[in-house]
């Protein structure tokens, strides 16, 4: 199948403010011609939107997808005449402020959504770049990821506020890394990242004055999820276990098999014949019914009965 090359959304020109109220929902209905009004009642549809009772009628087809990778892109025209400032960025410009933010987003989480939320509302204006490096630099740089380098670019495209993904973004940015990509601000959190040879790999850009810092979100990280599968390491191979995961396919070996599996029957007896068990509870539950019926008072009906009828002779002698 044949991939048509899209056209970079900076390359569309802005929407004035009469285009953008015909741009609100519900959308307003084309206004169509007798003849292809009832073209289009008879075949039900209208611009290949299907009619139906309660649905608004389109006056256009609507796509929604992913965003696109950078090289499916044509390159996009430098309109900027000189660099923005923070505050000129504020403001609200007509040409979109492009804003990058990078990392490797294994394992896709809402503290990455929620960074990229920011960058995307640090100006009125934002074209968000989210670059995410491959596995080859990551796992020299970093260690082994949970996702491939396919899997966490695609799940960074599903994400709402990104408007272009750079696949193997570099580790560390340079000046003319921003211009050759036409990137007007860096956004991620101010902690210093360091490498080999370097103390923070933002800092030229934080020196540059095209840093603009996010905030974590505490408590969740992906090292933070891998700390909690470990920890419940055997919970979770027993439960890969009962859905159909052989072990060869968990990585797991025949004695550590067996022992996971011997654990979940003791738990099964405990659960069944211990001193909490539902056994213990059933005979404790019948003791309370039982004590409740000798313990609660009650009245002889046979004696009074014999009692009633005696009197009756008595009063008819």
């Amino acid at each position: 199948m044949t991939t048509r090359k899209r056209l970079h959304p900076d390359s569309e020109p802005l929407l004035t403010n009469e285009e953008e109220d015909e741009e609100t929902f519900p959308p307003k209905k084309k206004q169509l011609s007798p003849g292809a009004a009832d073209e289009a009642s008879s075949s039900g549809s209208s611009n290949g939107v299907s009619s139906s009772p309660g649905r608004y009628s389109y006056s256009r087809e609507l796509h929604v997808g992913p965003a696109p990778l950078s090289r499916e892109l044509l390159p996009v025209a430098n309109k900027r005449r000189r660099p923005l400032t923070i505050e000129e960025a504020k403001k609200g410009t007509k040409e979109p402020v492009r804003v990058y933010s990078d990392g490797i987003f294994d394992m896709f989480h809402n503290g990455h959504s929620r960074v990229l939320m920011q960058a995307k509302n640090a100006f009125p204006n934002t074209y968000l770049i989210v670059g995410v490096s491959s596995d080859a630099m990551t796992h020299k740089l970093k260690g082994k990821t949970v996702m491939s380098e396919d899997e966490r670019y695609d799940a960074v495209r599903h994400c709402r506020y990104v408007d272009e993904v750079l696949a193997g973004a570099p580790w560390t940015l340079s000046l003319e890394f921003l211009e050759k990509n036409q990137i007007d601000f860096v956004a991620h959190d101010d902690l210093p990242y360091n490498t080999s040879d370097m103390a923070d790999i933002y800092q030229p850009v934080k020196d540059a004055g095209k840093f603009y810092p996010t905030k974590r979100t505490e408590g969740i990280s992906t090292s933070e999820i891998i700390a909690r599968i470990v920890k419940d390491y055997n919970m979770y191979i027993q439960r890969n276990l009962e859905r159909g995961y052989t072990a060869k396919e968990l990585n797991v070996g025949f004695i550590k098999e067996n022992e996971v599996r011997m654990k979940r029957k003791f738990r099964g007896f405990l659960a069944l014949f211990g001193r909490d068990g539902r056994i213990s509870e059933f005979f404790h539950d019948q003791k309370e019914k039982i004590k409740h019926v000798f313990m609660s008072p009650t009245t002889n009906h046979e004696d009074t009965g014999d009692e009633e009828q005696q009197r009756g002779l008595e009063g008819n002698s």
